[in-house]
C-alpha cells in the first residue's frame, strides 16, 4: 500500500509494527525465524523512516522506541509489586532430600516439580499494564529496587507489548526474569573493551548487571543483553494453575522462556536432570551455577508458604564449587567498617570458572590456625556458589620448608590500637577514630540503602579519610567543593555534584538513617521494621531491650546488640552530631486501625490496583501476605480470584469483596457489617 493512499501511512505503520513483533516472537521465543535478519532490518528501517516522516504515528511500544532515551541523573527507587525473595540453597544432596520430605509431609506424595537451570545473571521485575511494559525494577533488597525501565526497553528480546493472539493479557502482570549476557557475546564485548584500553568485565553476570545499571540507556543498548522470564510475581485475575502452564502462558504472551525447563517427579529425576545439565554446563551458551526446583502446583505453593527470606516451595541445588591449585603469597589483616580484623589471602592469580582470582577471605585467626595455612603454602582454592573465592585446604609438599604460622598482629594495622579477641574474631575497639573503620562507616552512610549519596563510594571515602579532609563521620556534611577540588580525581563539576548530593541527604527516610548508622545486626529489613514500629528516631533510641523485642524479627540477642551499641559514649556523640545535620522522616502512617490483621489480596479490583490496596492496608498497620493460612484475618477477593479464595473457603477464613475492603480502609474492622446487620 502506498503512503499517499487514504490511511496509507497509519495503516502501513500498524502493519510494520505487527510484523516486527510477530517475527521477534518467532525469533526470541519460538526459535523458529521465518525471515532473514536482512529482511527484518529492512522492515525496521521502513518503519523508522515512516515514523520520522510522520511523528504523530509513533507509539510508546513501537519497536523503534527501544533506543534513544536521554541519560538519567539517577535511578528512582521503586517498591516491588510483590517481594522478590532469595532461594534456599545447597550443593549437598541431603538438604535437597529434606526439602522433598517437607513437601511430601505437608502435601502428600501426589506432588510434582519443575526443574530449570539456575541462571547466573541479574534478577529483574517486569510489570505489564494492559499488556504494555510499564516499568522494570532491579531486585535491590527484595522489597524495592531501582527503576531501569528505559534500559530494559533497549533489550530486543523484551517485548514492549505482550501478544494476545493465543491468550488474553491480564490488566496487571508482574513477572520475574533474569537478565543475562551469553558467553560468546561476553567474550566479544571484553575484546572490544581491551581494544580501547578499557578494563574488561570479570564475568558475564557482572557484565549484565553493570550494563543494566547505566544511567545512559544508549550504553545499555550497545551491550548484548538477553532475558529469560520464569515466574509470575503478581497477576490481576486467576493465575495459571501450575508452573508448567505458567511457562506456556509466558511463551504465548511473547516472553522468552528457557527451553531446558522440564517436569520432575522426585529426587531421583531431579538428580538426573542436575547430572545431565552439569555435564553440558561448559557447552551452554550462558552461565549457570546450579538448578532450581519448584513445586509445580501453584495452589500448593500457597499452602506451604514462605519465610521472610525465601519461599518454602522452591530450592536451589548448586553445582559443586570449582577448584584450582595456586600459591598463597601473603596473609594481610584487613580492618572492616565494624572493626572486625579479617585475614585476607593474597595468592598467585588463578582462573576459576572463567574468573581470575587473586585474593580470598580467610574469615578469622582460628580458621587460619585450623587449616594451618601459611604464607608460601600451596593451596586449593574454590569459588563457593561460583561467586566467593575460598581457600579450601593446604596441599602437602614433602621436603619443602614452610614459613612460621601466621599470627594476628597485636595492634590494629590502621590505627595502632591494641586489638581485642572476641571468640574466634579480632576487633579494633577504636570505633570512629580508626581510619579504616571511619572510611567504611562513611561509605556505609552514603550507600544506596542508607542516605544514597551519589558519588560517595569506597574509593572516595578512603580518599577523604586518607587526605585528612574528614576526621569524624559528621564532618561529611561540612565538605565544600573548593576543598574537594584540591584532591586527586576531583574537578569542579564532580566536586559540586558530591556536595549537592550530601546536602540533599540532610532530609531522608527514618529507615535509611537507622540503617546508615551501621548498628550491629540492623540490616535493611530490620531498619524498616524499626522505623515502622517507633516512627521517630528518638523513640527508637530510647527503647530498652524489652521494648525492642516487640518489633517483628528482633530477638533477645539482637536487642542486646542494638542497645549496647547506642549507649556507647563515642556512638552517642556521633549520633547527636548527625541528628543535628540530618532530619529523618518517619514512614507515612494513617494510624494503626488495622494493627494485628493479616490480609491476603486476590483477583482484580476496580477502585485501585492490588499493589495500591496493599500499601493502604500496610499504612494502617495490617500485614499483607501472599499465602492463606489459619492465621489469615481476611481474604479480599476481587474479580477472577485465584485459588487463594478456594483455600480461604476451605480454612473458614472471612472473605471480603471490594466494598468490604473499602469499608475496612475507611473505618477499620468495626465498619464491616455482620450478616444480620446487612440484612434489610
Amino acid at each position: 500500500m502506498s503512503e499517499s493512499s487514504p490511511g496509507g501511512p497509519e495503516r502501513r505503520a500498524r502493519e510494520l509494527r505487527r510484523a516486527l513483533r510477530h517475527h521477534s516472537y518467532l525469533y526470541y521465543v519460538r526459535n523458529r525465524p521465518e525471515i532473514s535478519d536482512e529482511r527484518f532490518d529492512e522492515l525496521f528501517r521502513e518503519l523508522r523512516a515512516l515514523e520520522a516522516s510522520h511523528p504523530e504515528l509513533v507509539t510508546p511500544d513501537s519497536p523503534t522506541q527501544r533506543v534513544g532515551a536521554e541519560p538519567l541523573d539517577a535511578f528512582e527507587t521503586i517498591e516491588h509489586t510483590a517481594p522478590m525473595l532469595s532461594l534456599d540453597s545447597s550443593a549437598d544432596v541431603e538438604p535437597l532430600e529434606r526439602f522433598d520430605e517437607r513437601m511430601r509431609k505437608a502435601l502428600g506424595d501426589d506432588i510434582g516439580y519443575v526443574v530449570e537451570p539456575k541462571l547466573d545473571g541479574a534478577s529483574i521485575e517486569l510489570v505489564y499494564e494492559s499488556g504494555r511494559l510499564s516499568r522494570a525494577v532491579t531486585r535491590g533488597d527484595g522489597m524495592r529496587g531501582e527503576a531501569v525501565t528505559e534500559n530494559i526497553r533497549t533489550i530486543h528480546s523484551v517485548p514492549l507489548r505482550l501478544r494476545t493472539a493465543d491468550r488474553e493479557v491480564p490488566p496487571l502482570l508482574a513477572l520475574r526474569a533474569e537478565i543475562i549476557m551469553r558467553v560468546d557475546d561476553f567474550e566479544a564485548l571484553n575484546a572490544r573493551l581491551l581494544e580501547r584500553d578499557r578494563a574488561p568485565f570479570a564475568n558475564p553476570r557482572n557484565a549484565a548487571a553493570g550494563s543494566l545499571r547505566q544511567l545512559d540507556p544508549r550504553i545499555t543498548a550497545a551491550r548484548p543483553l538477553d532475558i529469560y522470564v520464569y515466574d509470575i510475581l503478581a497477576i490481576d485475575g486467576r493465575p495459571p494453575p501450575t508452573q508448567q502452564t505458567t511457562l506456556e502462558a509466558l511463551r504465548e504472551w511473547g516472553l522468552p522462556v528457557n527451553e531446558r525447563c522440564r517436569p520432575a517427579a522426585d529426587v531421583e529425576e531431579i538428580l538426573a536432570f542436575q547430572a545431565e545439565i552439569e555435564e553440558r554446563r561448559d557447552d551452554l551458551e550462558y552461565e549457570i551455577d546450579g538448578i532450581v526446583i519448584k513445586l509445580d502446583d501453584i495452589a500448593a505453593r500457597d499452602e506451604v508458604g514462605e519465610t521472610s527470606h525465601h519461599p518454602r516451595w522452591a530450592f536451589a541445588f548448586k553445582f559443586p564449587p570449582r577448584k584450582e591449585v595456586t600459591r598463597l603469597l601473603h596473609i594481610v589483616p584487613s580492618v572492616g567498617r565494624t572493626g572486625v580484623v579479617t585475614p585476607i589471602a593474597f595468592m598467585r592469580p588463578v582462573e576459576l570458572g572463567g574468573v581470575t582470582v587473586s585474593r580470598a577471605n580467610l574469615h578469622n585467626r582460628e580458621e587460619v590456625a585450623r587449616k594451618d595455612i601459611r604464607e608460601g603454602d600451596r593451596v586449593r582454592v574454590q569459588r563457593a556458589g561460583d561467586v566467593i573465592p575460598q581457600v579450601l585446604e593446604r596441599i602437602e609438599e614433602p621436603g619443602r620448608e614452610r614459613k612460621p604460622p601466621w599470627v594476628m598482629p597485636a595492634e590494629c594495622p590502621s590505627c595502632a590500637t591494641v586489638l581485642e579477641p572476641r571468640g574466634p574474631y579480632t576487633f579494633c575497639p577504636n570505633l570512629f577514630a580508626c581510619p579504616a573503620q571511619l572510611a567504611g562507616r562513611i561509605q556505609h552512610l552514603g550507600s544506596r540503602h542508607a542516605l544514597d549519596i551519589e558519588g560517595l563510594g569506597e574509593e572516595t571515602a578512603n580518599l577523604l579519610v586518607r587526605a585528612g579532609v574528614i576526621a569524624r563521620v559528621p564532618a561529611l556534611f561540612e565538605l565544600e567543593a573548593a576543598t574537594l577540588m584540591e584532591l586527586e580525581g576531583f574537578a569542579e563539576k564532580s566536586a559540586t555534584n558530591l556536595v549537592r548530593a550530601i546536602d540533599a541527604a540532610r532530609t531522608t527516610e527514618l529507615a535509611r538513617f537507622i540503617y546508615g548508622l551501621g548498628i550491629p545486626e540492623v540490616g535493611v529489613t530490620v531498619a524498616r521494621e524499626l522505623a515502622s514500629h517507633f516512627l521517630s528516631f528518638e523513640a527508637f533510641r530510647e527503647a530498652d531491650e524489652e521494648t525492642l523485642q516487640n518489633v517483628d524479627g528482633i530477638g533477645p540477642r539482637m536487642a542486646e546488640e542494638i542497645t549496647a551499641f547506642l549507649v556507647r559514649p563515642e556512638v552517642a556523640a556521633v549520633v547527636d552530631e548527625l541528628r543535628a545535620r540530618i532530619e529523618p522522616e518517619p514512614p507515612p502512617r494513617a494510624g494503626d486501625t488495622l494493627a494485628g490483621l493479616r490480609i491476603v489480596l486476590t483477583g482484580g479490583l476496580e477502585s485501585m490496583s492490588r499493589s495500591e490496596a496493599g500499601k493502604k492496608l500496610e499504612a494502617l498497620g495490617a500485614k499483607v501476605t501472599s499465602s492463606v493460612s489459619k492465621q489469615t484475618s481476611y481474604v479480599v477477593a476481587g474479580e477472577n480470584p485465584g485459588r487463594k479464595l478456594e483455600r480461604a473457603q476451605t480454612l473458614g477464613v472471612e472473605i471480603l469483596d471490594e466494598a468490604g475492603l473499602l469499608a475496612l480502609l475507611s473505618g477499620g474492622p468495626g465498619a464491616l457489617s455482620t450478616p444480620d446487620e446487612a440484612a434489610p
